[in-house]
């Protein structure tokens, strides 16, 4: 190409997972984000190794099937990703976008029992991070979600569709207290200002809250006032915690260097499916309660008949799962690579008197090599980019007569599941849980027999 970028016009003739549009240019496929099939776009095109991708530049014709997205937000928030079709339209994009990554890797030869509907398509997170910045250069200081293709703009959050009206007002309540101080945002490069981020946890089923501002070491701002006009918000759920968390790293991540107690507890109580579950800041914890319970059903049906049987747990976060299937099993052991997280699972296995579980801290690829016991079952939760190749080896070798796969990520998931079936395993049965909507993301459950 003559230019490092050339403009076209582009019609999308498909869509592949995340959430990429697929268009023509010069007899070759180009792919631009946050596009869907139907639309005609203006596009800025660059050759990236061996592939054309586009940036977005306008939408000149909308797909035939679009809808009045009911988000003011929506185009210009980096959040949702679908706002602007229907949810059923956009099942039918994730389902055909995992079994497309399947089949095109070989993995089509299963039981597709179908894809499951989120019970709310609004207000269902229980977790947000939101992002402190400016509304543009010189701008005011803005509380939300990072502008597309943006750095440190910010879009403000107050009306965001997907989190409680509880989180709406607690959003709206600290940004209007921090606008009145002479307080700014964060600026990683300029290492200005000492706004970072807000943690917003609220469980779905108790209502219970907390808080977490994110801030620089250099903020002294007494945060008393602003605790008591949270706790005078006119809310739904109640207040059961705030934390002001320092944090001083030059990444644009959340963690603490510290974390000063403003008020009341660091953790809350949600429940799921009749157990109890105690939850920190930074606690694993699915960020859709009531899709978790419909997701946790799934595999406890793959799951079946297991008296007397060992069940492994691998990647357990705080033993959600472990704790579900435990009353069915002999023994579970769960394996979870942050200690924060384990030590959340012993203190909710006792919370629900639960005392056939065993939670071990460390790497799934160190820890299995130790254990004595032969399981019957594997279940897998790994991280979105899936199981390291030498744990996945490990995995296989135990012989277990099953295994669930319980993934976000179709990518990896076939990666790993070719696997399994180059050492003896068969897909039996694949289901889809939407636990994300109005966004590209997806469940997958896979049960897989070992063949005979």
């Amino acid at each position: 190409m003559a230019k490092k970028y050339i403009e076209e016009i582009i019609s999308i003739k498909d869509i592949e997972f995340p959430n990429k549009g697929i268009g023509i240019f010069n007899e070759n496929k180009v792919y631009i984000k946050n596009t869907i099939p139907g639309q005609v776009v203006k596009v800025l095109i660059k050759k990236k190794k061996q592939k054309y991708e586009g940036r977005l530049l306008q939408i000149l014709e909308k797909a035939d099937y679009e809808i009045e997205q009911d988000c003011s937000c929506f185009g210009d928030c980096g959040g949702c990703t679908y706002q602007n079709i229907s949810y059923d339209k956009e099942l039918e994009i994730k389902k055909n976008n995992v079994l497309k990554i399947l089949k095109n890797e070989g993995i089509d030869n299963f039981e597709f029992i179908g894809i499951n509907k989120s019970p709310d398509i609004y207000s269902y997170r229980n977790k947000m991070e939101f992002s402190f910045g400016d509304t543009g250069k010189d701008g005011e200081l803005s509380l939300g979600m990072r502008k597309r293709n943006s750095y440190y703009e910010v879009v403000n959050a107050d009306e965001c569709k997907i989190v409680s009206e509880d989180i709406r007002k607690i959003l709206k309540c600290i940004l209007d207290y921090l606008k009145d101080t002479n307080e700014t945002f964060y600026h990683r490069m300029k290492k200005t200002g000492t706004l970072r981020h807000l943690l917003v946890r609220q469980a779905f089923f108790t209502k219970e809250i907390i808080i977490g501002l994110v801030t620089s070491s250099q903020f002294t701002l007494d945060l008393t006032q602003l605790k008591d006009k949270l706790l005078t918000l006119n809310l739904d759920g109640e207040i059961k915690g705030f934390l002001h968390i320092l944090n001083d790293s030059s990444a644009d991540v959340v963690k603490a260097d510290n974390i000063n107690l403003i008020y009341g507890n660091d953790y809350f109580y949600e429940k799921l499916l009749g157990l109890n579950f105690k939850i920190s800041l930074f606690s694993f914890f699915q960020t859709n309660s009531a899709g978790a319970e419909k997701l946790y059903s799934i595999v406890k049906k793959f799951v079946g008949e297991i008296d007397n049987q060992i069940v492994f747990d691998l990647y357990c976060g705080t033993g959600t799962i472990s704790q579900i299937v435990a009353k069915d099993a002999k023994k579970v052991i769960g394996i979870e690579l942050l200690e924060e997280a384990v030590e959340a699972a012993k203190t909710n296995a006792k919370l629900n008197n639960i005392q056939n579980c065993e939670f071990i801290a460390g790497d799934v690829y160190k820890v299995v090599e130790d254990l004595r016991e032969n399981p019957d079952l594997i279940i897998l939760d790994p991280p979105r980019e899936g199981i390291n190749p030498k744990a996945i080896e490990k995995i296989v070798n135990f012989g277990a007569n099953r295994v669930i796969y319980i993934s976000c990520k179709a990518s990896s998931l076939a990666k790993d599941l070719k696997v399994f079936i180059e050492n003896g395993y068969s897909i039996k049965k694949l289901e889809m849980m939407d636990m994300f909507p109005r966004t590209y993301h997806i469940e997958t459950v896979v049960l897989l027999n070992r063949m005979k």
